[in-house]
């Protein structure tokens, strides 16, 4: 990772801190010299993931449902990184209307706040804007093909909606906020029942079981290693672009390719056990990073199989 100047006297605020990439992000941000307060109710994320930042001096954690105003007196924040939300479609399908809070009177929250200190603002959008896309590989002009009613829309429209309220406050109030759309991302930290395909397909072949393929597998998706995302959307609020900016990894894989991959790894036997496709799961996912090259200078860097097997062996430890 790229080394950045110190930023003494900086203060950030990262909501669902406690997560697979907030936590990541806090860590990030106490290395390179940010004073870092983390919102996080723990619906989806886990107080183990911050166990080893929680006697930093420059680290503070509230536990805190960001849909619910914030009252208490908070020191002048210079930033905050808006990323509280059930990400994986278990948990926001398990936790519907909290997802949607989350993501509208949650954003809204986290906009007013950041309009009272005059902070930067950076929300963590996701690939999902574009739902099953038409458009391939999927640029940030796309507007998507999203099923509006459909058991992911929880997720999908509130990201779309918190995307719109950012703007507004930019249009309205002059807030200085960044967009970032997030792609599949993995590593080390993910839980091992998190329901998206990488812990799932790990989980199982550690376990001798059968891979579970939903649909023919050929569907495809694009990976981005834990270190790389961060990295990007460190870069993403440090630089002068509103966005939308698309953060993932451009190589792209069907979900077989992906279940050959990980057994090779593992040193598996499992045979694959397909079940029917989950209803409005996308056949397609793809970024275009033109952008993200060009704005921000960031691609990712860690390939597939040396990010897998980091993972393989943080899992290893746990199952």
């Amino acid at each position: 990772m790229k080394e950045y100047a110190g930023k003494e006297g900086q203060i950030a605020l990262v909501s669902g801190g406690a997560g697979f990439v907030g936590s990541r992000l806090c860590d990030l941000l106490l290395q390179k010299g940010y004073k870092v307060l983390c919102f996080d109710n723990f619906s989806t994320s886990s107080r183990d993931n911050l166990a080893y930042l929680s006697a930093h001096p420059d680290f503070t954690l509230l536990e805190h449902d960001i849909s619910k105003a914030f009252r208490q007196k908070l020191p002048p924040l210079t930033h905050i990184f808006h990323l509280a939300s059930p990400a994986s479609p278990v948990d926001y399908q398990r936790l519907p209307i909290e997802t949607l809070l989350a993501n509208s009177l949650g954003t809204y929250n986290m906009l007013d706040l950041a309009r009272e200190h005059g902070a930067k603002f950076l929300f963590a959008s996701s690939s999902e804007v574009y739902g099953d896309p038409r458009q391939h590989p999927q640029r940030e002009d796309y507007w998507g093909n999203i099923n509006p009613i459909g058991v992911r829309s929880c997720y999908d429209e509130s990201k779309r909606f918190s995307e719109a309220l950012a703007m507004a406050f930019h249009r309205k109030y002059h807030l200085d906020v960044k967009i970032a759309r997030i792609f599949n991302t993995y590593g080390p930290g993910m839980r091992e029942h998190d329901g998206r395909v990488i812990p799932n397909f790990i989980t199982e072949a550690l376990q001798g079981k059968p891979l579970t393929i939903y649909g023919d597998g050929k569907q495809t998706r694009s990976f981005c290693f834990i270190s790389d995302l961060i990295e990007g959307i460190f870069l993403m609020m440090e630089s002068n672009y509103k966005g939308p900016v698309n953060l993932g990894s451009p190589d792209e894989y069907t979900i077989l390719e992906l279940a050959q991959i990980i057994k090779g790894i593992v040193g598996s036997a499992s045979e694959l056990l397909f079940v029917p496709l989950r209803q409005d799961d996308p056949q397609m996912r793809k970024p275009d990073i033109s952008k993200a090259r060009q704005i921000l200078g960031w691609e990712p860097r860690v390939k597939i199989e040396e990010g897998l097997k980091e993972t393989v062996k943080y899992f290893r430890l746990r199952i």
